[in-house]
């Protein structure tokens, strides 16, 4: 009912024997003698079991026998089929099993010339070839079994070697041949079966290139691989350049199967598989170590490498908190030191816009007080113009009058002439002075009133001008009958004419005086109306600086705004570091617990022997003696001696693939380390 069995010490080899064995073999050969005898001991067991298979498969040929005329078709291609997976699986025992004992008792590694193996290469072959769908292409009809194979570089990363160093070999220029390329690469690795059972895995994929009964699709399949287990006990060395795997014919040599079996007693063949199932259980116990240890030191690793970034992470944490507060403190200060100089400026700031303000609008309402009493006076002025000119033109008038008078004066007298061209230079400096004064007429009230009582004298005298100038006609008319009367006359009308120029000069003269006065006035007018634009201006600018200094301690206000919104980021910051400081201890302390928990475990795991059914004659647990009701249990894990009691439960081991018989304290340690790796 165990798993495994133990030999007697009667059966074991002696120590002197091995150690003569030894002596005798190389120093390499050593470590290998007794896994070599076991072997040949193996095989020659092995050779009673398939003798019947031998002699099937020699008879059949691999031939399928004819059915009965009375079956019908279909039963009679299932038996074909059937018949064909059973030779292709017998043959491939046989040789796998040639092919182990031959390589152990050559004791080196395979070349490609070596019979057995090119053998099993063959059979191989035909096995994978068995049930292959036909593929039709432009060429022709396509039947390969490399199709299959290319599936395990999708389904096991691993293969992907084996892949492109087939497909970069130019010799190969057949599928075939590729196949066979694969397939030699595969046994060199030792990892034939592992591939092929990742096919088997997935027969969903495999149905795209086999019939549903071929012998990769059924159990004989599964069987095949695991006989192919056995072949990593082989070191293999083949060469693929030089070869011709394209035009190699796979015809199989039953000669190598037909030798004679020899029978071994009972007994022997117990011995036999007893020390194998130990060796097998002490190589599976001390990968099983060596895969804990390492899992282990990594671990151990990981969580010294993790703990060092932590303190690191820590000092780098305290050190930032310990910069964030110093920079939060300088930042109050500077805070501090802005909202008070931005309040003073503020307050100095208010205060100067309101006495500008107040200065502004007391200088501005004076402002447009002038510029309404001045847009009066130009109004006024443009009228006084007007006339003026209405005046002029008359003038003008009169002048034309006067000098036809002077023209008729001059042919009588050359008196009159002098005296009219005097009159003329008269009227034209008058009239001169008269287009000055209309250019240079900007003057207040009190000039207009004196203006227009010049204007009245003036035009006074021109009317005394006119009647003398009607005087002086009727006289020319009278000039004829009496001009002794009008040479007195003329002379009177002389000194009458000198006296009133000399009065109309000192009247110029006053004009000019007043012209003058006037366009000084203006001009201080004018300077005045440009040093008030300049004061304007210089408002205005103050006006915008004072509005830039308001945008800027609205910026500032942000400012403190943001600084405030970092501060609290900062402070959620430092809570959330702190939260992460606390995790990480517990983390580390958890860490540390699980540290004593592996240790404690590797600690029991390395003491685990495998003891023998002689050497117990009490539970390990319980204490109580064995007997024919009590038997003995091994656990599988730590290799003590129990009852069934204390050995009852079972789990399921990486050494293992099925649940098997553990002890109750094994059976606590690995539920406790299952949990710790799960949390």
């Amino acid at each position: 009912e165990e798993d495994f069995e133990v030999i007697d010490k009667k059966e074991l080899p002696d120590a002197a024997e091995l150690r003569s064995e030894e002596k005798a073999k190389p120093e390499e050969a050593r470590w290998s003698a007794p896994i070599l005898s076991l072997a040949k001991k193996a095989s020659e067991n092995l050779a009673l079991s398939y003798g019947s298979a031998l002699k099937s498969a020699s008879l059949a040929g691999l031939v399928s026998k004819p059915g009965s005329s009375d079956s019908p078709a279909k039963t009679n291609t299932r038996c074909h089929t059937m018949e064909e997976r059973a030779n292709l699986m017998n043959m491939m025992k046989l040789s796998i099993k040639i092919l182990i004992q031959s390589a152990l008792s050559l004791g080196r590694t395979l070349d490609s010339d070596f019979p057995p193996l090119q053998q099993f290469f063959v059979v191989l072959e035909h096995c994978l070839k068995h049930g292959l769908k036909v593929k039709k292409t432009f060429i022709g009809q396509n039947k390969s079994f490399f199709g299959p194979l290319e599936l395990v570089e999708k389904l096991c990363p691993e293969a992907s070697d084996i892949a492109t160093s087939v497909k970069n070999l130019p010799e190969l220029k057949t599928a075939v041949g590729r196949g066979r390329a694969w397939l030699y690469l595969a046994l060199m690795q030792k990892k034939l079966a592992d591939y092929l059972k990742i096919l088997l895995d997935h027969k969903h994929l495999l149905s795209e290139f086999y019939e549903p009964d071929a012998l990769m699709m059924e159990e004989e399949g599964a069987v095949i691989v695991g006989l192919l287990v056995g072949l990593n006990v082989i070191d293999a060395n083949l060469c693929l350049k030089g070869e011709d795997l394209d035009s190699q014919v796979g015809v199989i040599d039953f000669s190598l199967y037909l030798k004679e079996t020899q029978d071994s007693d009972g007994k022997q063949d117990g011995g036999i598989t007893a020390v194998l199932d130990q060796k097998h259980y002490v190589e599976e116990l001390n990968r099983h170590l060596s895969c804990t240890v390492a899992d282990l030191q990594n671990k151990i690793d990981c969580l010294e490498k993790t703990n060092s970034k932590l303190q690191e992470e820590l000092a780098a944490a305290t050190d930032r908190i310990g910069s964030l507060q110093e920079e939060q403190q300088q930042l109050k200060q500077q805070n501090e030191l802005i909202r008070e100089r931005s309040e003073k400026s503020v307050e100095v700031t208010k205060e100067d816009t309101k006495v500008e303000l107040d200065t502004y609008k007391q200088s501005r309402q004076g402002l447009d007080e002038m510029y309404s009493d001045v847009w009066k006076q130009l109004k006024e002025e443009k009228k006084i113009r007007l006339e003026l000119e209405k005046e002029l033109e008359l003038q003008i008038g009169m002048k034309t009058e006067m000098e036809i008078a002077m023209k008729l004066l001059e042919k009588d007298t050359h008196e009159k002439q002098d005296t009219l061209v005097a009159l003329r230079q008269q009227l034209e400096e008058v009239k001169a002075i008269n287009l000055q004064m209309f250019h240079k007429s900007q003057n207040a009230e009190c000039s207009l009133q004196q203006k227009t009582e010049a204007i009245s004298s003036f035009e006074g005298k021109t009317n005394e001008m006119m009647s003398s100038m009607k005087q002086m006609e009727e006289r020319l008319q009278q000039a004829e009958k009496a001009r002794q009367a009008a040479e007195e006359r003329c002379n009177k009308m002389k000194q009458e004419l000198a006296g009133r120029l000399d009065s109309c000069r000192q009247q110029m003269a006053q004009l000019d005086s007043k012209c003058s006065t006037l366009e000084k006035e203006l001009k201080s007018e004018k300077e005045q109306r440009q040093n008030l634009q300049k004061e304007l201006h210089q408002e205005k600018d103050a006006a915008t600086l004072l509005k830039t200094e308001l945008q800027q301690m609205e910026g500032l206000k942000k400012e403190l705004r943001k600084l405030q919104d970092e501060k609290q980021q900062l402070k959620k910051v430092r809570e959330e570091q702190e939260q992460a400081l606390q995790e990480m201890g517990l983390h580390l302390s958890q860490s540390k617990l699980k540290m004593e928990d592996i240790k404690e475990v590797n600690k029991a795991l390395k003491g685990h022997t495998w003891l023998k059914d002689d050497e117990a004659t009490h539970c390990k647990q319980c204490k109580k003696e064995f007997s024919i009701s009590r038997r003995k249990h091994h656990c599988r894990n730590c290799g003590d001696i129990f009852c069934n009691t204390c050995s009852s439960n079972e789990l399921a081991l990486p050494s293992y693939p099925k649940p098997v018989r553990v002890c109750d304290n094994c059976h606590t340690l690995l539920l406790q380390q299952c949990s710790s790796n799960s949390s």
